[in-house]
Parts: C-alpha cells; sequence; structure tokens
C-alpha cells in the first residue's frame, strides 16, 4: 500500500472505486462507491457485530463477514466480484483503544484479497464528524446510548468523553435513563428527588420496581437497557419537573463536552459548527431546547446543526478524499490512521 498521504496530482481516475465501513454494535455496513460521486453505488449489511477480545477488535472475524460482502457488491454492481478496490475506509466502534489488530492485519490482507490501494482505519466518532460536518472545522456531538464529542481545526483533534457508562458518556441515552429510573426508585421508596410519574413508567415498562435490580444487573447489555427508558423520561418532562430536571441536567453535560472540543469562531467570525447526530436527538424538544440554550451559554461561538450524513456517509467521504489525494481530516494514531503512514499525535 502507499506509504504516503497521495498528492493532489495523484488523483484517482474517474470511476475508480472506493469502499466505506461502518463497524458497531449492530453490525457491519458497508457502502460502495466511485472516487468521482458522492452517492453509493450499493450498500449491504451484515448483521452480527465484529467480535472483541481480550486482544482487542477481532480483525479476521471482521473480515469473515466484509469480504463476501465486498464481493457481492462488486458483483452486484456489475463491476465482478473478482475486481479490485483502490480505496477502503474502515470506521469502527473501539478503534481508537481496541484496534490495534485491525491496524496490524488488515492492510496486507485487503491487499491481498482486494487489490486494496489505500486503507484508512478511523474511530467511529471521526466518520460521525466526516459524515456530519465534512472537512471543514467543527465539532459533533454523537449521542446514542453513550455521548462523545469530537472536534478539530484541521490541525489536529480533540476529544471529550465517550469513556463508557460506567465512567462517563453523560447525558446519553443510558445516562438519562439511569437517572430516570433512579428517580423512580426514590418515589418508590420515599426519597427526596422521587418521581411519582417515572415510578409509573418504570412499572409499566418493567414491572414492580422492587424486581428491576434483578432484571437488569445479569444483563449484558446494560447500557441498552438503561438508554431504553431514556425516551419515558422525555415523554414525561412535559408535565413532570424532575424528569424536565434531569434533561436539562444532560444537556449541559453534552455542551461541557462540545464546549471541550470546539474550535475557536474563524478569522472572519464564522462560529463553529456543532453538528448534532445520533438516535438520541430523535427526542426532539424535551432535549434539544434545553441544549440549544446551554450552547448558547457555554459554547457562545457556536452554531448548533443536524447532522448532514451518518458515519457510513462519513467512511465513504474519507475512501473518496484519500483516492484523489484530498483528505484534510488530520490523522492521528488510533482515530485516524492511514496505511504506512506515522502520523502526529495531535492533542486528544
Amino acid at each position: 500500500m502507499s506509504a504516503s498521504r497521495p498528492s493532489p496530482e495523484a488523483t484517482a481516475a474517474p470511476g475508480r472505486r472506493v469502499l466505506g465501513v461502518d463497524s458497531g454494535g449492530s453490525g457491519l455496513r458497508i457502502a460502495l462507491g466511485t472516487a468521482d460521486a458522492a452517492a453509493p453505488v450499493a450498500t449491504a449489511v451484515c448483521g452480527a457485530p465484529v467480535r472483541t477480545g481480550p486482544a482487542g477488535i477481532d480483525a479476521g472475524h471482521l473480515l469473515e463477514q466484509l469480504l463476501p460482502a465486498v464481493r457481492s457488491l462488486l458483483a452486484r454492481s456489475g463491476a465482478g466480484e473478482d475486481a479490485g478496490l483502490d480505496t477502503v475506509a474502515i470506521g469502527a466502534a473501539g478503534m481508537a483503544t481496541l484496534g490495534e489488530r485491525l491496524r496490524t492485519e488488515l492492510p496486507a490482507a485487503l491487499e491481498q484479497a482486494l487489490g486494496v490501494r489505500r486503507l484508512a482505519l478511523a474511530a467511529d466518532a471521526v466518520t460521525a464528524y466526516a459524515g456530519a460536518v465534512g472537512q471543514r472545522p467543527g465539532a459533533v456531538v454523537a449521542a446514542g446510548t453513550g455521548m462523545i464529542t469530537l472536534g478539530t481545526d484541521l490541525t489536529d483533534w480533540r476529544r471529550a468523553d465517550g469513556w463508557g457508562h460506567l465512567l462517563g458518556d453523560c447525558g446519553g441515552g443510558a445516562w438519562i435513563g439511569r437517572a430516570g429510573l433512579d428517580a423512580a426508585l426514590r418515589a418508590h421508596d420515599g426519597r427526596r428527588g422521587g418521581s411519582a410519574a417515572l415510578l409509573s413508567r418504570l412499572e409499566a415498562v418493567f414491572g414492580p420496581a422492587p424486581g428491576l435490580p434483578a432484571l437488569l444487573y445479569p444483563r449484558t447489555d446494560r447500557p441498552a437497557v438503561l438508554a431504553s427508558f431514556a425516551p419515558e423520561v422525555a415523554a414525561c418532562a412535559g408535565h413532570d419537573p424532575v424528569a424536565e430536571g434531569i434533561l436539562r441536567e444532560a444537556a449541559a453535560h453534552i455542551a461541557e463536552a462540545a464546549a471541550a472540543v470546539c474550535p475557536a469562531a474563524g478569522a472572519d467570525g464564522e462560529p463553529c459548527e456543532v453538528a448534532l447526530t445520533g438516535g438520541l436527538f430523535r427526542m426532539g424538544d424535551p432535549l434539544l431546547v434545553p441544549l440549544r440554550e446551554e450552547l448558547s451559554r457555554q459554547v457562545p461561538q457556536a452554531r448548533a446543526v443536524p447532522g448532514s450524513g451518518d458515519p457510513l456517509t462519513g467512511a465513504l467521504s474519507i475512501a473518496r478524499a484519500l483516492a484523489v489525494g484530498n483528505l484534510r481530516l488530520p490523522l492521528h494514531p488510533t482515530l485516524l490512521r492511514v496505511a504506512g503512514e506515522e502520523p502526529g499525535q495531535g492533542s486528544v
């Protein structure tokens, strides 16, 4: 594979095939495209999430799913399943901390199997950024079950939170759901800060309150179970001050993380765009109204905007930019690595 970032002069020929991959909790999503067109030619979904073990993300398991799916996409596109690929960008949840096997094993494997010349390996927060903001300075809030913010001035990356439901993800779905269940159990016990409305919703969703620990603690998907209660908090927020307060506190946490990563306003005074992406924001106004208020207070140089694309869109856009030598997003050893390059450390 190329050992250096392609120059602008070394642009890809029209129609050269590129691939974007998004690996997350719901499995692999794959988009085949060309270097000179924004829209994908064909897409595929592999249902099984890539395994993670003591050695990190399992590169072999990813390849077991990816290679047959790519060959099928190539055949469907008319290129033939034996056709090669110019450039691939893979975004993966856990890439920053658990991606060493991917960085070590995938370059040679993809070159041998598909003729891949250029490979970018990115954290899913980076592909979320590329999909939502593009290759401009700004910041992204990626919020679903968890919550992470990422920002760049195109010199380096800054990251805040994303530490998981036990250590952080403050303001994310699991955080909101847990706070709502806490308020419900306080009402059950007669403790201060309880919410009868949320207790009623707990019982409707999970059954009698005393049975909740037995339902929750043995589960391996506890963050998702906690996050499943977040919409109940949002539904109660219009008439329950405790639920409203939980969402206001969540908004404050999210804005605080955005403030930590958002670059300063440009010399022309243009505000920093903060793209809001992820399923959490489908809650709508109960969360978005206090979040906009908090962003205005904590990050006055910011302007909140909806994300223009998702992480799969971002992975495909990174592959296209790399193919034509126009990748402007900063490289980083674990957040965005191009095979064969030695990126600077950045400040994350």
